[in-house]
């Protein structure tokens, strides 16, 4: 039995088309669980940034918004893209609002976490949570919530040429 891929896995877009992973081979993902009304949702800010220097050498960041962390994300589609668009500018694509952890889990985020778990096993603590996949499609690095973009830009720059 083949080894099932962050290839394998479809979300739906904030404007409700259904994506493949596999639109996104032979790049660097950075996958995060995003949320409008969290202490950590400046990080869209250096989200974009970090999108905005690598997206034309390799790297596409997916959003992936979720209201399991003390109600942080209640809104609809259609208002969390006007947090990421108009506060935050965010160009990267943004997905519809999904669990992370639990039995309605996204199969993405089991994936993810089953790939890398994290220091207090494998359930997401918090929002901001960031997966990195490489161009092969495996997941290389788990970043906590509390690690901004800046960050990962020295780890990033070292990877990507």
């Amino acid at each position: 039995m083949n080894k099932e891929s962050f290839y394998d896995f479809t979300a739906k877009s904030l404007q409700g088309e259904d994506i493949s992973m596999s639109s996104f081979r032979e790049k660097f993902v950075l996958v995060v669980n995003t949320a409008s009304k969290c202490g950590l949702t400046p990080q869209y800010e250096g989200l974009e940034s970090l999108y905005q220097k690598y997206k034309d050498k390799d790297l596409i960041i997916l959003g992936f918004p979720c209201n399991q962390f003390a109600n942080q994300e209640p809104g609809d589609e259609k208002s969390i893209s006007e947090v990421c668009l108009i506060n935050y500018g965010v160009s990267f694509p943004m997905f519809s609002k999904i669990d992370v952890n639990g039995e309605s889990a996204h199969p993405l985020y089991k994936f993810l976490k089953k790939e890398i778990g994290g220091v207090l096993g494998s359930s997401i603590k918090w929002n901001f949570t960031k997966f990195l996949i490489n161009k092969n499609g495996d997941v290389i690095e788990r970043f906590s919530p509390i690690t901004k973009p800046e960050k990962i830009d020295k780890y990033l720059s070292k990877l990507i040429k």
